[in-house]
């Protein structure tokens, strides 16, 4: 897989959005259409369904040089090899974790953290985060109670956050273009990639987007 700094397309394998595809199906069409990052977030589902997901769809993305993050497990994507476990706050900090390396599986697993105010993302920077989510920037449907941290909080991290960071929530190709302005340069899509009409078009529609805003 690229190095993280050099991602710019996180999909989701989201099992919420499946409607009625595979798994593995869904994340081909992810890779084709250039996503550099594809998590599978299965809330909800047995944690046995979440290791055959993680199974099929690291046959996928191995091959395709994308990385595959596994959402909430970080056990099960140390089984499965996958290179990457991304954890919420509740799921981290107060879980009473306080750096990485408590998780990481000898080092060989890197963990990704979602934050939404700028002293989360300082506190995930100093626990060792691979990277961090910056959102949920506009209001969506994956965490409808969550509130909207809006552009402003993009703003601070293209300032001052210095590991990758991807913005995510609510982005679509109406908006993609103000998060960009506001100096995200690595976005993360759900709904608007695994509602469209042909995934691999969509990816390419966000890609051809994000090439008006090369990596600095």
């Amino acid at each position: 897989m690229n190095l993280l700094a050099d991602c710019r397309l996180y999909g989701f394998v989201d099992t919420a959005y499946l409607h009625g595809r595979a798994a593995d199906e869904v994340a081909r069409a992810l890779c084709a259409g250039g996503c550099d990052l594809i998590q599978l977030r299965a809330k909800g589902a047995t944690l046995d369904l979440v290791r055959q997901m993680a199974a099929a769809i690291l046959a996928v993305t191995d091959r395709a040089g994308v990385g595959l993050v596994i959402n909430d497990h970080p056990i099960i994507a140390a089984e499965a090899g996958a290179p990457l476990c991304h954890l919420g706050q509740e799921d981290f900090f107060d879980a009473g974790h306080r750096h990485v390396g408590e998780l990481t599986a000898g080092g060989r697993l890197q963990i990704g953290l979602s934050t939404h105010a700028p002293t989360q993302a300082g506190r995930a920077v100093e626990a060792g985060a691979a990277y961090v989510a910056i959102g949920p920037v506009f209001p969506t449907g994956t965490k409808p109670t969550a509130r909207p941290v809006s552009l402003e909080y993009v703003r601070w991290a293209a300032r001052e956050v210095t590991i990758p960071w991807f913005a995510i929530g609510g982005i679509t190709l109406e908006n993609v273009d103000d998060v960009l302005a506001a100096g995200a340069r690595r976005i993360c899509v759900v709904s608007a990639i695994l509602n469209a009409p042909d995934i691999v078009e969509a990816c390419q529609a966000f890609r051809n987007r994000l090439s008006s805003a090369p990596l600095r």
